[in-house]
């Protein structure tokens, strides 16, 4: 149980986030977060200030454009995290908790396993997705250091250029102009990535982990035997009720904390689309800008995919706890004990759906944003 989480927990410490210090109330470390969130914000002057200088480049503009509204979405993703940063540590706790209870349940063997591996799978989506974000990263990082030492070996003149479109109020091409940015770039870097692999990461497990526990409750409520004394019974179905109830809670939690967020990635997600698929049209000769773009693009597509899959799975575990009432011998089971099967066939048939606005993460919303991707290719190529 000591690894649930241990991805995402380990990049909110490298962000200064621990516990027992966001439960605690320091002023101080509040003040660290702001400044951190104040950093990344501060990004957006010289990204845009790049834009402005290249306003007649439609090439460049594009280019920066992407940069610019990733750093918003992680500018949403922080904002949020602070805002609800004690909800989401609860969330942690509930889940560690009902891991805990779910192994010491010697009845539920099968289902302790699905909790079991949801948390390796879980763990192993965060890994990989955090690995991609650090080398998306890495790839714009050295891509300068690469040129400049490429130049230096075949003795060619090379005009310096920062990891990110970015335009600073000062000479920012002759040191030491150049080293303060790419440092300040880098670093700009590195908070995005741990606190989108923390965030992301999170909701990922949080999904999964949801997942596990209502097939674990559809396990339990096949495994019912309502012709059993009525006393036994009951409190197994009360049993039951409860950890329904309690599934749909953490449900509504989450997307309640993930509102904005979901919500930014939708709209961000699309126009970003828009943007790097010009990027990588009108660069099909450059291996290399191509090989930056589709990265990226690949990056952002993974992020939303995340979200989309997570919503997906927890809607569609949610309406089979219908199933497996039907799948049980409630045909004889007491009136009174029916009643209360029928409220909960009633319940499930309302699926739960993380959404914002109108934006639903689902796996339906994902394909129609590849198809427009695929139109836009299409589009813009008729254009040429």
């Amino acid at each position: 149980m000591g690894r649930l989480f241990q991805l995402q927990l380990n990049c909110l410490r490298a962000m200064g986030h621990t516990p027992h210090m966001d439960k605690g109330g320091d002023g101080a470390l509040r003040l660290k977060h702001i400044i951190s969130l104040l950093f990344v914000v501060s990004a957006q002057y010289p990204l845009i200030s790049y834009i402005l200088h290249n306003r007649d480049d439609m090439e460049e503009i594009t280019a920066c454009l992407s940069v610019v509204l990733t750093n918003m979405l992680t500018v949403v993703k922080i904002t949020t995290f602070l805002v609800y940063k004690q909800d989401f540590w609860e969330m942690i706790q509930h889940f560690r908790e009902m891991h805990q209870q779910s192994s010491q349940r010697s009845r539920l063997t099968d289902g302790s396993g699905l909790v079991s591996e949801a948390n390796k799978l879980a763990a192993l989506l965060a890994r990989a997705y955090c690995l991609s974000c650090s080398f998306t990263g890495l790839y714009f990082m050295l891509g300068p250091i690469v040129k400049i030492a490429a130049s230096s070996w075949l003795g060619t003149t090379y005009v310096r250029e920062l990891p990110m479109p970015m335009k600073f109020p000062f000479n920012d091409v002759d040191t030491p102009g150049y080293e303060f940015g790419f440092l300040y770039t880098v670093l700009v870097t590195i908070v995005v990535v741990a606190y989108a692999s923390a965030v992301d990461g999170l909701f990922i497990s949080f999904a999964i982990n949801l997942r596990a526990h209502f097939q674990t409750l559809q396990r339990d409520i096949e495994n019912s035997d309502f012709s059993l004394p009525e006393k036994e019974t009951q409190a197994e179905l009360q049993t039951i009720v409860d950890y329904h109830v309690k599934l749909l809670s953490l449900s509504r939690h989450l997307r309640t904390i993930y509102i904005p967020i979901v919500f930014g990635q939708f709209f961000i997600t699309s126009l970003q689309v828009g943007v790097i698929i010009y990027q990588l049209v009108t660069h099909m000769d450059s291996v290399m800008d191509l090989l930056v773009y589709l990265s990226f693009f690949g990056s952002i597509m993974l992020q939303l995919f995340m979200y989309c899959y997570g919503g997906e799975i927890i809607k569609v575990e949610s309406l089979r706890v219908d199933v497996a009432v039907r799948l049980t011998n409630w045909d004889v089971a007491r009136p009174k004990l029916r009643r209360s099967l029928a409220f909960i066939i009633l319940r499930s048939q309302r699926e739960v759906l993380i959404k914002a606005g109108f934006y639903d993460a689902s796996l339906a919303n994902f394909v129609a944003i590849c198809r427009t991707a695929l139109s836009l290719i299409t589009l813009i190529k008729s254009m040429e």
